[in-house]
């Protein structure tokens, strides 16, 4: 994921179809009746306890039909809700394989970055709502070079959870990615129906900057699509300061090779850093901030949090969130305990 990647705001149009929102009123007993038409009941038994493969692609179908029939009733979404559909993308993002060290959390967590990273302060346009990468030209734009993957797999789950927006299912996502990443709690709301110039047109601070820059702890370039290429840690699935760390103890030297500009480690040549990365430790201001964060986890944790919070509420209209307060979602080993 390259800071260098985000571009200026593209211009959008959107055609919304808008109505009143439904009344936050008990649809208890209309959806046990019709969860009961749906899955019949002994059939419903069949579906979810077998092992079947036909059982598992009957029962995901059913489940399918189970949510349109939510959004057909203007189904009032909650956050016990909101946690099932968390609980889902934890799956998917583990569900990797041998994919870029066996997790999809680095490609996910970019998709939500890339799209809300468009923000642009001064003129209110861009950001996470609606979701607007989907369509061209932003879907084809350089910077989201190999976004199509993370696309995909939220496609999947949105036609599982027909009644959750786009906006809200991506940044939803970046969340699970960094907290099922052993990252930080990440306060999040849903709200939507549907280097400095960089940031500072964003709204962030150089504090904040240096935050949102540890995210490079997670994930690794690759040559087909930004043109960089290798990972900047050495553990690319785990969240921690180690971005900082490296940073300030390892040597770094300009890579001989025919990309872009990027620097490596001397000592195994299988780590890299952008230009913009280094700069952290030669820019007076960046420097404090890459040096605390090196020498204190829990203080980074705190302020990536909170810096990457604002990020994913960027270009959402204040009145459209459903909720006053942002919410704290539930890793899955938190459920578990």
């Amino acid at each position: 994921m390259s800071f260098a990647a985000i571009r200026a705001p593209l211009r959008r149009q959107a055609f919304i179809q808008r109505r009143p929102p439904p009344a936050a009123k008990s649809n208890t007993g209309l959806y046990v009746g019709l969860g009961a038409v749906v899955l019949g009941g002994g059939v419903a038994y069949y579906l979810y306890g077998s092992s079947s493969e036909t059982a598992k692609v009957t029962s995901t179908a059913l489940k399918s039909a189970a949510q349109s029939a939510k959004v057909a009733t203007n189904f009032v979404p909650t956050k016990e809700d909101y946690q099932k559909v968390y609980n889902r993308i934890a799956e998917v993002i583990d569900d990797a394989d041998d994919y870029d060290n066996g997790s999809f959390g680095p490609v996910v967590l970019r998709l939500a970055w890339h799209a809300s990273g468009t923000y642009d302060k001064a003129t209110g346009t861009g950001g996470s709502n609606y979701a607007t990468m989907r369509f061209h030209p932003e879907s084809l734009h350089g910077a989201n070079a190999g976004l199509h993957v993370a696309r995909e797999l939220m496609e999947k789950i949105k036609q599982e959870f027909s009644w959750i927006s786009y906006g809200d299912l991506w940044t939803l996502a970046g969340v699970a990615a960094v907290q099922e990443m052993a990252g930080p709690k990440v306060p999040w709301r849903p709200g939507a129906q549907h280097i400095r110039d960089i940031f500072y047109r964003m709204g962030f601070d150089d504090q904040e900057i240096v935050a949102l820059c540890g995210a490079h702890a997670l994930g690794r370039c690759h040559s087909d699509r930004s043109g960089y290429d290798g990972p900047w840690t050495f553990s690319p699935t785990m969240f921690t300061n180690d971005f900082y760390k490296l940073l300030f103890d390892e040597k770094w030297v300009w890579k001989k090779w025919n990309g872009p500009k990027q620097l490596e480690d001397k000592k195994t040549k299988s780590l890299m850093m952008l230009p913009t990365d280094y700069v952290l430790t030669q820019d007076k201001s960046f420097k404090k901030y890459a040096k605390a964060y090196a020498d204190d986890v829990d203080l980074f944790f705190k302020d990536f949090s909170a810096a990457f919070a604002k990020l994913l509420e960027l270009g959402v209209p204040t009145q459209q969130f459903v909720a006053s307060e942002a919410w704290i979602m539930q890793t899955v080993d938190d459920q578990k305990s």
